[in-house]
């Protein structure tokens, strides 16, 4: 499709993996400010969880296990966004994996709430870790989409149509 014919919603063909596909110019590249808040989230989580951990008055298995938690939610949001992602642009996923990374967002979460809860810690430092890890967890999905929106977006719209090769 020509790039002056495309419809409403601005669609071209995107040239990914070896063949063009309809792409939406809406969701090409976010933008520089959208890119610098998400780093930024994902920094203030980050840092502001894990200084909690730092000045906490527990002991070092404690301080481990909720940093443990931390990294592998990062790793788990990362992985299941990436998954989701893939799907919807039909990149092949095993339903093994797309489980797993489910389980591991799901277990995650309820290690959190499991270590919250029986921790002797008071109610706003509890919040504290709950919050600074929801964001930290919401940052990264946002960091990694931004990331490969970023590396897929075109840097100029085609012009033309690709031509057959038959």
């Amino acid at each position: 499709m020509y790039y002056n014919e495309c419809n409403s919603v601005s669609q071209h063909l995107h040239y990914y993996h070896g063949d063009y596909r309809p792409m939406n110019t809406l969701t090409n590249r976010p933008s520089n400010a959208f890119i610098m808040a998400s780093w930024a989230a994902l920094f203030a989580g980050g840092i502001a969880y894990n200084v909690g951990l730092w000045n906490a008055s527990m002991a070092l298995n404690e301080k481990g296990y909720y940093f443990t938690v931390l990294m592998y939610g990062l790793f788990a949001a990362v992985s299941l966004q990436k998954s989701v992602r893939d799907r919807m642009e039909n990149i092949p996923v095993t339903p093994v994996y797309f489980g797993l990374a489910w389980t591991s967002v799901i277990l995650t979460l309820g290690l959190l709430v499991i270590g919250l809860w029986n921790a002797s810690l008071t109610l706003s430092e509890k919040g504290f870790y709950a919050m600074s890890f929801t964001l930290s967890m919401f940052a990264a999905v946002t960091v990694q989409k931004n990331t490969r929106d970023t590396n897929n977006a075109p840097i100029l719209p085609p012009t033309r149509k690709p031509q057959d090769e038959s």
